[in-house]
């Protein structure tokens, strides 16, 4: 898997101090995308173990405690980056706890793989559907157009 970027420190994507991460790779590009850059699954840097690392010891910090972790992209529910993304979200689950996993995909819930679903049984709140130009709607609280539905899932 490539990433796009990490922000070790954001208050802009999900509640709360988090950290965030934008994967590479978009099969939906939506018109009107405001990450375009990120549609390419070889765009960006290779995903290594050391920023695996980084995120979950920046997630362990003390000193600014985060809330949890974002994903976006790209789409993290992008077929090939499954594999990171599920591992990451396990050693979430088992090194950082009590914190929270939101993730935004252009994929609809009831239109998931039976992977997809998998990786997301360790996501807390999915916003879930492809950001639609002619529904954008800037007064909406983390989600870029009305058909896109946020899914408290744990």
């Amino acid at each position: 898997m490539n990433y796009h970027a990490y922000y070790p420190l954001d208050v802009v994507n999900g509640p709360g101090t988090r950290c965030t991460l934008f994967v590479s790779g978009c099969v939906h590009q939506c018109r009107g995308c405001y990450n375009k850059s990120t549609w390419r699954l070889t765009s960006g840097q290779l995903f290594t173990p050391e920023i695996e690392d980084r995120i979950v010891t920046d997630l362990q910090d003390k000193v600014i405690p985060r809330q949890g972790l974002s994903l976006s992209g790209g789409d993290p529910l992008h077929p090939q980056n499954l594999s990171a993304v599920d591992h990451l979200l396990q050693r979430i689950s088992d090194e950082c706890p009590g914190k929270n996993v939101w993730m935004w995909t252009g994929y609809r819930l009831d239109e998931l793989s039976g992977d997809q679903r998998r990786t997301i049984a360790r996501v807390n709140v999915l916003v879930d559907g492809k950001f639609v130009q002619d529904l954008h709607d800037p007064s909406l609280v983390w989600r870029g157009s009305s058909n896109q539905v946020i899914h408290f899932l744990r």
